[in-house]
């Protein structure tokens, strides 16, 4: 066989070289502490079963300490953790009625923060304040919200607490991404099939979003995972709270998600999961229970070795990049570092 004049410049002719991929493409989002600030949102900081009436707890929080303490009137309150005084960590302090002492030197601070004694009877410095953070229990949950006043409230998910079944849980162990990477799941069409199975029965629920300056919601209905219908509520409120409310087969459940901020560059898993009172609710709650605990640790892994960006998209990523602008554009403060530090 002869081979042919063409057929052998093809043969010796260099290849043309593989398309090569573009660099990332670039449009950062501040991470927390960034230039020393945190995004304005509310934060789970511990259970409400970890502060019984008359203790005190402390909680790494933003990039410093911070202590949850429960009057004997049975109301948690958020302040920062350090003594006005000298220094000393309030947490290993006690709770004399209402007031929290310090250990070392037994100055009391009232739940305004200011210190209204002093353990040798000086009268106490006006300066001598600890720094109140808004604060609120919900779902059997303590948050605290970065800023003195709130930008926003938690949601209502249509009952009150006394009608529901809860349980109330903290993930045993901390992420290593900041807290909105795991919020940005919830806008994410493609995380929400891809990695929770999750089939919906209408196209990708972009168009439904509601946005507001402080969250989105959307209403899906799908198949989720074993063929259970479900009719879902689901939204954000700002960069640390998730929830969703619906039915799930036959009965009306709930969920939340709180994404704690214990120090810059990671994460804390705080949440609830709700049904109605009544007959079944405790097999329904124990059923609501394995969902979430399957769920996180879906996303365990991958939260905790990702290194977010936004990159190329596509038009599957819609509500996704605009959450992201959302974040991209958050208030961002830090009005306890004087004290937390």
């Amino acid at each position: 066989m002869h081979t042919t004049l063409s057929e052998r410049d093809a043969a010796v002719a260099p290849r043309q070289p593989a398309a090569r991929p573009a660099a990332p493409r670039r449009s950062p989002i501040p991470a927390e502490g960034e230039d020393g600030l945190f995004r304005q949102s509310w934060y789970p900081l511990c259970l409400s079963s970890e502060v019984a009436a008359g203790q005190v707890l402390g909680c790494d929080f933003l990039d410093g300490r911070v202590v949850v303490f429960r009057g004997d009137d049975g109301v948690a309150h958020v302040t920062s953790a350090y003594c006005p005084h000298l220094g000393a960590d309030l947490s290993v302090g006690r709770v004399v009625g209402k007031r929290l002492q310090c250990a070392f030197h037994h100055w009391e601070y009232d739940a305004s923060g200011a210190c209204v004694q002093t353990g040798v009877g000086d009268p106490p410095p006006p300066a001598a304040c600890l720094f109140v953070f808004p604060s609120q229990e919900r779902w059997g949950i303590v948050w605290a919200f970065n800023g003195e006043t709130p930008l926003f409230e938690l949601p209502d998910l249509g009952h009150r607490e006394d009608e529901l079944e809860i349980w109330s849980y903290k993930y045993p162990r901390p992420f290593h991404s900041d807290p909105w990477v795991f919020a940005a799941n919830t806008p994410d069409m493609q995380h929400l099939k891809a990695v929770h199975r999750v089939k919906f029965e209408h196209d990708d629920p972009h168009d439904a979003v509601i946005w507001d300056r402080w969250g989105l919601k959307f209403n899906i209905k799908a198949m989720h995972q074993g063929g259970v219908p479900i009719d879902w509520d689901v939204g954000l409120r700002g960069t640390g709270f998730f929830w969703r409310a619906g039915s799930y087969g036959e009965f009306w459940c709930a969920a939340i998600t709180g994404f704690g901020l214990p120090r810059p560059g990671m994460h804390q898993v705080f949440g609830a999961a709700m049904v109605l009172k009544g007959e079944h609710s405790k097999e329904r709650l124990a059923q609501m229970r394995k969902i979430t605990e399957r769920t996180i640790g879906e996303d365990a892994d991958i939260l905790d070795t990702i290194h977010y960006r936004q990159g190329t998209l596509t038009a599957a990523d819609r509500t996704l990049a605009r959450y992201l602008t959302m974040v991209r554009e958050f208030p961002r403060a830090h009005p306890s570092a004087p004290f937390i530090r």
